[in-house]
């Protein structure tokens, strides 16, 4: 099989949240037929194509249920131990379960979930009505993944009562009066409480077969027809609406930004902030009203087909909520989603009197207009493509460099990873795949000769996996160009995703898809990226916890490999700059204020992390937040204002959507020292390399 165009990325999916709905008993949720029927044919392509089959018995069932009772209720909060006793039973009949089409054991589950959350949520706003004092010494436990289910209601509502507690306390801490306290959180609390209600079949049905898949491999996952919709969409970078983004804020459909150039921006009609309450279909579709409908099924009723008509009820931004409010008409068009777009920008460097130009192109994803490639459309949209353009720009600037920032690019197309290597390394061998037979593929890239043949750099961090993986550890085995940064991910593994409706030849949707693993890819000197990673040439200090972050965090990860090199010729040049080159960057980097100041920030955030336990003494808490207001005030004064923002308490639906843009904006405009200093690594890389050169050509 040959697997060019798999996926061999990181996605994730975000359940939306909906609210505003009158408490009452948690609706019974029931499995449907065609979510038993997907969940058995997925079982039989689990079973024959994955790359190293689980089979589907009494010991996967066991596991299945562990992860399925960990992803809805991680920190044991919400069940008691009695709860986890009668789920028990069932441990070894998932299996038996999937293969009959009965679901009943995971749905049965989610409906005590439900129930749980309610009781849990109603006693937090009760507790809210008693008053805390904050004079006693009382720890709050800031995890408890690894405690005991608790055994009693006692004992889960002392829980409860210690998390009421000290989310009062960091509001307290933040200037807020009691009153305002006691307003915010019962409705935070009722909000998670009226979430429940909005739960659906396909939710439970998601979250069950997620913690199948990924029993069976890390990166194995399953698609709903909207989590599909969405994967398309991360992959070809577009859609078909009205150029939007929304947000859930009280219970009405927000909007949080307007792209430029699209049909909402274009009209004139509609501003930040301003709230749908309605959705009408064509020019006189009836309206429906959607205030405390799911974000997802709003963004379902925006949606539709290029050109056609969507009637919006907008109430303004500025009105209340029994205000004016005003329908327009607004014509869908296929949206680009610029933002997760290759770019670029052009640091200067100045360093030992010389000033030098280092391009920078950040790529946020291997992204690939597949749909668009099959019908041969010349100008279908890709990651290589993109970047292609953007070094031929670069060119015409003259840059001395290019760094290639792949922080948090978690992946995506297989084949853009090595059309992308080919930008660098021209023609030549780019990745290894095995598949599940133990054949060993070599994919090459067929490029003639390089589109940048300069100084390259290539930035990583934790969140760096698999394609970007892929093409970071080509730049280094071929010695073309210096690695900065942290260990990647650690993800060697190839994905292809299964239309499970064609499979089963159906007419219309019914089972959705099954991402699945198929292969392994190894690097072209042989080793894998697989659970260890790209190791950096110069390391960078990063703020990712591997505990939680990396190949390495799964408890079934495939071990690390190794298998024959490819054929391919590495320069030796980059190589012998690195004893240079880590040299410079320590003696820059010791004197760098900002450098100096993250990397004690970074260790900051690892001794927060290590804590098990957080008091819930007004006192301590106090001191804790003067010494670190005295740490940011003395940054202050020492470099014009560099600061951090305090912990206000607040999650981000409960500030004014001004609030919460304006952290994001100054978080995008923060100092990225790492990338400061990257392309100094860079600049150096280029100045070592022109030194070369020269003495090469002396008589």
């Amino acid at each position: 099989m040959r697997i060019r165009t798999g996926f061999i990325g990181l996605f994730l999916l975000l359940a939306p949240s909906a609210y505003s709905l009158e408490l009452r008993s948690p609706p019974v949720l029931s499995p449907l037929q065609n979510q038993a029927e997907a969940a058995q044919l997925s079982a039989q392509f689990l079973g024959r194509y994955a790359y190293k089959p689980v089979p589907l018995d009494d010991a996967l069932s066991a596991k299945i249920m562990d992860r399925y009772l960990k992803a809805l209720d991680p920190d044991r909060s919400f069940f008691l131990k009695a709860d986890i006793d009668t789920f028990m039973v069932d441990r070894t009949r998932i299996d038996d379960a999937i293969i009959g089409e009965d679901l009943k054991i995971p749905f049965s589950i989610f409906n005590v979930y439900s129930q749980r959350v309610v009781d849990r949520m109603t006693f937090a706003r009760s507790a809210l009505k008693q008053g805390f004092d904050f004079s006693v010494q009382e720890d709050y436990p800031l995890s408890r993944e690894d405690e005991p289910w608790p055994q009693s209601e006692t004992q889960i509502h002392d829980l409860w009562r210690k998390s009421v507690k000290n989310d009062w306390l960091r509001l307290k801490l933040a200037g807020q009066s009691d009153a305002t306290i006691r307003n915010t959180l019962d409705k935070r609390y009722e909000n998670i409480q009226q979430r429940v209600y909005t739960y659906k079949s396909d939710d439970v049905f998601q979250s069950f077969m997620a913690a199948y898949t990924t029993s069976v491999d890390p990166h194995t996952d399953y698609f709903g027809a909207a989590a599909s919709a969405d994967f398309d969409i991360s992959m070809k970078l577009s859609l078909v609406g009205i150029g939007a983004v929304l947000q859930e804020r009280d219970g009405y459909t927000t909007i949080r930004e307007l792209v430029p150039g699209g049909p909402a921006q274009l009209s004139g009609q509609l501003a930040v902030g301003d709230r749908i309450i309605g959705v009408g279909q064509d020019k006189d579709g009836a309206v429906k009203e959607v205030v405390g409908i799911r974000l997802d099924e709003v963004v379902q009723l925006i949606r539709g087909e290029k050109d056609s008509v969507v009637r919006l009820d907008i109430l303004p931004a500025e009105t209340a909520g029994n205000g004016t409010h005003r329908v327009i008409s607004l014509v869908r068009d296929k949206i680009s989603l610029e933002k997760q777009a290759a770019k670029k920008t052009i640091l200067p460097v100045e360093d030992r009197g010389v000033a030098r130009k280092v391009g920078v192109i950040t790529l946020p994803a291997f992204y690939e207009d597949f749909e668009a490639r099959r019908k041969g459309d010349k100008d279908y949209r890709s990651a290589s493509r993109d970047v292609a353009k953007l070094l031929g720009e670069l060119k015409q600037e003259n840059v001395d460099g290019v760094l290639i920032d792949l922080r948090d690019n978690g992946g995506g197309s297989l084949a853009e990873a090595i059309d992308l290597t080919g930008l660098f390394i021209g023609k030549g061998p780019v990745v290894q795949q095995r598949d599940a037979t133990g054949r060993v593929e070599v994919e090459s890239d067929n490029l003639s000769k390089p589109a940048w043949a300069g100084p390259v750099g290539v930035l990583i961090n934790r969140g760096s996996a698999s394609a970007s993986e892929i093409f970071a550890a080509a730049i280094q085995d071929y010695g073309r160009g210096v690695i900065i940064g942290e260990p990647s991910f650690g993800k060697g593994t190839v994905q292809t995703v299964i239309d499970l409706d064609q499979a089963a030849h159906n007419s219309t949707p019914k089972f959705g898809q099954l991402k699945l693993t198929i292969a392994q890819f190894f690097r072209v000197d042989g080793g894998t990226t697989q659970l260890r990673g790209v190791t950096p040439d110069i390391s960078l200090p990063g703020l990712s916890d591997p505990k939680t972050l990396g190949e390495a965090s799964y408890d079934n990860a495939l071990p690390w490999a190794k298998i024959k090199p490819a054929k391919y010729t590495a320069s030796g040049k980059t190589a012998a700059l690195l004893p240079q080159l880590q040299s410079r960057h320590e003696d820059r980097v010791k004197n760098d204020r900002d450098f100096q100041r993250f990397v004690e920030d970074a260790a900051e955030l690892k001794a927060q992390r290590e804590k098990r336990v957080i008091s819930l003494n007004e006192t301590e808490r106090r001191n804790e937040m003067t010494a670190l207001a005295n740490r940011l005030k003395a940054r202050e004064q020492a470099d014009d204002g560099f600061l951090r923002s305090e912990d206000d308490g607040l999650q981000a639906n409960e500030r004014s959507l001004s609030a919460d843009l304006a952290i994001e904006n100054a978080r995008k405009n923060a100092k990225d020292v790492l990338r400061t200093e990257a392309a100094s690594i860079v600049a150096d890389e280029a100045e070592l390399l022109a030194s070369g050169r020269k003495a090469s050509v002396r008589p």
